[in-house]
């Protein structure tokens, strides 16, 4: 089954072209990743990513754009920040919750221009900000105006580009472009990781690292279960009469997902963790009460329990604001009315709209403690067994978002294939 959905992948003329155009823009994200920004010692930077956990975090997600100093340095992380900003504001301003929520796809393709747009100030913030603490750090060397300038511009066009590439692949229907891009970041540096894994091997540490391979498999299958489970709402359909023919009469399910978010929690979670670590890294070296301070931010972030801690806490806490945001239970009851669909013993209309929401928190409760635990489970192993190496800090992040982006894009492709040969798939 699985070699004839390939095979037919590719004899399909338009989803051949589809899947080589995202392996193209994969190959164009690689290739810019190590086009460098001018300006910089590379050894320094070598030894800055291998001592500060925060920064090695952040250049695995963007692929290794970071310790290249590239142009893309940045990866996605504007666009998410705004968007995390704008779907906040959607809480305060109403007008702002009836675009994304109301008008349909039209609002939602406004909101997302929003978006890009509030992207663009925001990443040559950062930019600055990046800039500012590899200076601080002694990464940096004569960054006279001039070069400031051009190089704020030029990482801040980097950030635009690769979000225009996300957008591109979205469009081809092949799977979540900003996902699939952090995902092709991840996977792009697992090599290296792998090859650093061996060239410091520890025989001391086998017992840790077999437990860790453990862990990794639970967490896959571990994902692989929650990201497919659903609870089913039954829904019946009145008996309708047109002309000779009747039509409804038939039960069906309405399916909830138990993580209805995804793999967004994490990404926003782990975008917020590690703004506190930069902004100690840049204040770090100034000296007086401003340095102290953030010294002693830079200690409480890096302790292994506390970042755990917040993360898990994070996890659940993006896992229901974005399934609210995102799902709105009054507008299923709407079209279920309007379809002359019910749930058998609940009153259409409101007391729909109550019921589904009642048992989406239910359900969203058991999927938001169980991502947040997978999610933090390898750095509780890493506290307990004294195993620092960066590897074994993200490897549970990273087998999540890879897994949850690999089944969520198999979902999509499977989806392109149904609508064309329904009658095999």
């Amino acid at each position: 089954m699985f070699l004839d959905k390939i095979k037919y992948l590719f004899k399909d003329k338009e989803l051949r072209n589809k899947f080589f155009l995202v392996i193209f823009l994969f190959v164009v994200f690689r290739i810019a990743a190590n086009i460098p920004v001018p300006g910089i010692n590379s050894s320094d930077l070598a030894k800055l990513f291998s001592q500060n956990s925060a920064f090695g975090l952040m250049n695995v997600f963007t692929g290794g754009a970071m310790s290249n100093f590239s142009i893309v340095m940045l990866g996605l992380g504007p666009y998410i920040t705004s968007t995390i900003i704008l779907q906040l504001l959607t809480m305060i301003f109403p007008a702002l919750e009836r675009m994304y929520k109301e008008e349909g796809e039209a609002g939602r393709q406004k909101f997302n221009q929003y978006s890009r747009l509030a992207a663009i100030p925001l990443a040559a913030f950062e930019a600055y900000g990046m800039l500012m603490v590899f200076k601080t750090q002694g990464v940096i060397t004569g960054l006279s105006l001039p070069l400031l300038i051009s190089s704020i511009v030029t990482i801040a066009a980097g950030a635009m580009f690769l979000m225009w590439i996300g957008e591109i692949i979205s469009e081809q229907g092949m799977g979540n472009g900003i996902s699939l891009l952090i995902f092709a970041g991840i996977v792009a540096t697992l090599p290296l990781n792998i090859f650093q894994i061996f060239a410091t091997w520890d025989p001391t540490k086998i017992p840790s690292y077999l437990l860790f391979v453990i862990l990794s498999i639970v967490i896959i299958a571990s994902v692989v279960v929650i990201t497919e489970a659903r609870r089913n709402i039954p829904v019946s359909y009145a008996k309708r009469v047109r002309g000779t023919k009747m039509y409804g009469g038939v039960s069906t399910y309405l399916p909830l997902s138990v993580n209805p978010a995804g793999v967004i929690p994490i990404i926003f979670a782990m975008s917020i963790l590690l703004f506190p670590s930069m902004i100690a890294s840049y204040f770090g070296t100034y000296s007086g009460i401003v340095g102290t301070i953030a010294t002693q931010i830079g200690i409480i972030f890096s302790n292994t329990w506390i970042h755990g801690v917040l993360y898990f806490l994070m996890v659940i806490l993006f896992t229901y604001f974005y399934t609210a945001v995102t799902f709105d239970p009054k507008s299923i009851a709407e079209n279920l009315q309007r379809m002359g669909g019910f749930i058998p013993g609940v009153r259409p209309g409101r007391s729909t709209a109550e019921f589904v929401k009642h048992i989406l928190n239910r359900v969203l409760f058991t999927g938001a403690i169980f991502l947040g635990f997978i999610a933090v489970l390898p750095t509780i192993v890493a506290g307990i067994t004294g195993v620092t190496n960066f590897t074994f800090l993200v490897g549970g992040t990273s087998l999540l978002i890879v897994v949850s982006v690999v089944l969520e894009t198999i979902r999509q492709i499977n989806s392109q294939l149904q609508m064309r040969e329904y009658d095999t798939f």
